[in-house]
């Protein structure tokens, strides 16, 4: 895959670092299952959800992810993230520490509601 940009989420995550593909594997999991219907795409070079709006992205670094459900998709969830470190709407998880699997589906699911209960069309 030298030299090709990812086209899929599942290229995107065999291109990631090594040691942060079973994170990005399981992230991956976590928001299909939270959004099974959203589409699935890559833009700006990484994995997006969309439903019809932007849902949440993730993106891999060489020693971290970060979960972006974006700043208002954070918000409700300030007391659980102060162990956390966070970036203005993302959430950024090492690879040496264990994927908070509960934490980052709460914050899919209230992102996803929030969403859904939108009438306006913006894009975040």
């Amino acid at each position: 895959m030298a030299g090709s940009r990812p086209r899929t989420i599942t290229e995107y995550i065999a291109a990631a670092p090594l040691d942060g593909q079973p994170h990005l594997r399981q992230l991956y999991a976590i928001l299909q299952s939270v959004a099974p219907d959203a589409e699935e795409t890559i833009k700006w070079g990484v994995p997006f959800f969309v439903e019809p709006r932007f849902l949440f992205a993730f993106s891999a670094h060489k020693a971290h992810l970060n979960f972006t459900p974006n700043a208002e998709g954070l918000e409700p969830f300030q007391e659980e993230l102060k162990q956390h470190r966070t970036t203005q709407g993302s959430l950024q998880v090492p690879y040496t520490k264990p994927l908070p699997e509960d934490l980052i589906r709460q914050i899919a699911e209230a992102r996803l509601h929030a969403v859904s209960e939108r009438e306006d069309d913006g894009f975040w």
